[in-house]
C-alpha cells in the first residue's frame, strides 16, 4: 500500500491571465533539465532581407507572448493531453487538423 495520498489541485487562474495570449506558433527547444516552449505572436508582416551571408531571406518578426518551462517528465503528460484535446475538437467540429 502506498503512503502517498490522492492530490487534488487547486489551481487559481489570476484575473489578468483570463483572456489568454494569442500566438502564432511556439518554438520547443530543452536542456538537460526542462523542456521550454516559446510561445509567438508576428508583429508585422514577412518582408524580404537577407541572412548573414547576404543571400535573400524572408524575415518574419515576432514576439515571444509567453514562454513556459515544463520539467521532462511532464512532456509525456503534455502530448498526451493535447491529442485529447485535438481528437474532442475533430470530433466537435468535424474538422480535421492539418500536421
Amino acid at each position: 500500500m502506498s503512503d502517498e495520498m490522492p492530490r487534488q489541485f487547486e489551481i487559481d487562474l489570476p484575473p489578468e491571465a483570463i483572456a489568454g495570449s494569442f500566438a502564432d506558433f511556439a518554438n520547443v527547444w530543452h536542456t538537460p533539465d526542462v523542456f521550454v516552449m516559446d510561445f509567438v505572436s508576428l508583429v508585422r508582416p514577412p518582408q524580404a532581407g537577407v541572412d548573414a551571408d547576404g543571400a535573400p531571406v524572408t524575415v518574419v518578426p515576432g514576439r515571444v507572448v509567453q514562454r513556459v518551462r515544463i520539467p521532462p517528465q511532464q512532456v509525456f503528460e503534455l502530448a498526451k493531453a493535447l491529442t485529447q484535446q485535438l481528437e474532442f475538437w475533430e470530433q466537435e467540429t468535424g474538422r480535421r487538423a492539418e500536421a
